[in-house]
């Protein structure tokens, strides 16, 4: 598709007129499109302007000296840099409105009737993945703390499963030691005591007040009872309240279909270390919590995931009190669609927000 220039609507660096950004611009696209170097006649091809192929490489090599573009090994081609991407991606990109089939898709993956939130909020990931190419990821942080139900559930051999709901619905499970020679009977009463006292209190509050119940009165339960309830509510201990948040990834496949050469394969492997970390997904929040749109992050911006060379899209999902409930985004190759990922990723966010809030 011939094009001719485009309106430059950020600030460029010095030299870099009109001219030059819709060259810039059929690079970027060009590579997105095809993963591979661009040269001066394909640029000719997609820009329909009357220059030569000799013109655009006199301002392709501008472009590189600006440090925009480069050239890999020695092709002939050219390449985007961060930089250049940056550029692209802040002044040069259009972004496409998000159809209204690509919406009701979206709106029919995320329906959450009848499922669990870690069922829907894992369903996002994996829509995300499957519409952008790339590997999806969704946060959901800590809960406000709030306790809706605890369980026990004997699993043998002197251990038992403690089920903690939140109030927003998040679902953590935990394994305990039980007492020797304890009867199922000292479960059921464990969690009825602690039921009894919940209503909605966060884990430190409900923690607070068994204590001091216990300490005035060790007869309130019976010993094997009192223990269950001890460790039930002890598993959770420097957990903060215990509904703790939420990573998940899913399309991480997708990030290995580019990979060529040993040291691309061991930076992937470091990403997939990285994206299991306890502390990727509080630092994903921190990357979004200020912002109220969609995110872009190219190359080593987000101070993440190093020299991976993968690009992080992020946008806060936030309820109707505007408090971030999670964040949402896709993870790729520094050559993923921007034009496409960021409304899909924008429009998913805002439901997401609805639908947690």
């Amino acid at each position: 598709m011939k094009r001719g220039l485009l309106p430059v609507k950020a600030a460029l660096p010095p030299g870099l007129n009109a001219r030059s950004a819709a060259i810039l611009r059929e690079v970027v696209e060009e590579y997105v499109a095809s993963g591979e170097p661009v040269g001066s006649r394909t640029v000719s091809h997609r820009l329909g302007l009357p220059l030569s192929p000799a013109t655009i490489r006199n301002i392709m090599a501008s472009l590189t000296e600006a440090g925009l573009l480069f050239s890999p090994h020695t092709s002939a081609g050219r390449l985007p840099t961060e930089k250049g991407l940056r550029l692209f991606v802040d002044g040069l990109l259009q972004f496409g409105a998000l159809s209204e089939e690509d919406q009701r898709v979206i709106g029919q993956s995320l329906e959450a009737k009848g499922r669990s939130l870690q069922d829907t909020l894992t369903e996002a990931s994996s829509l995300l993945a499957g519409m952008s190419d790339a590997a999806g990821l969704v946060v959901a942080p800590k809960g406000d703390g709030g306790i809706k139900h605890i369980e026990f559930v004997a699993l043998g051999s002197n251990r038992a499963l403690v089920i903690l709901v939140g109030a927003d619905g998040h679902v953590e499970n935990r394994v305990i030691e039980t007492p020797p020679g304890m009867p199922p009977s000292a479960l059921v009463e464990a969690a009825n005591y602690l039921n009894a006292r919940a209503m909605g209190a966060s884990l430190p509050d409900l923690r607070t007040r068994v204590s001091s119940e216990m300490t005035e009165d060790r007869s309130i339960l019976n010993g094997l009872t009192a223990e269950v309830v001890e460790s039930g509510l002890a598993i959770w201990d420097g957990g903060g309240d215990g509904l703790g948040g939420t990573l998940i990834v899913r399309g991480q496949s997708r990030l290995l279909a580019d990979v060529d050469g040993q040291d691309r394969l061991l930076a992937i492997q470091t990403l997939f270390d990285r994206l299991e970390a306890q502390e990727t997904m509080l630092r994903l929040l921190e990357l979004v919590e200020n912002s109220e749109g969609v995110r872009i992050f190219i190359g080593a911006e987000s101070g993440l995931f190093g020299a991976t060379g993968m690009s992080v899209v992020m946008a806060p999902a936030r309820n109707e009190a505007n408090r971030i409930v999670g964040a949402i985004g896709v993870i790729g190759p520094t050559r993923i669609n921007y034009g496409r990922i960021v409304p899909v990723v924008d429009y998913t966010a805002r439901l997401l927000g609805e639908m947690l809030g």
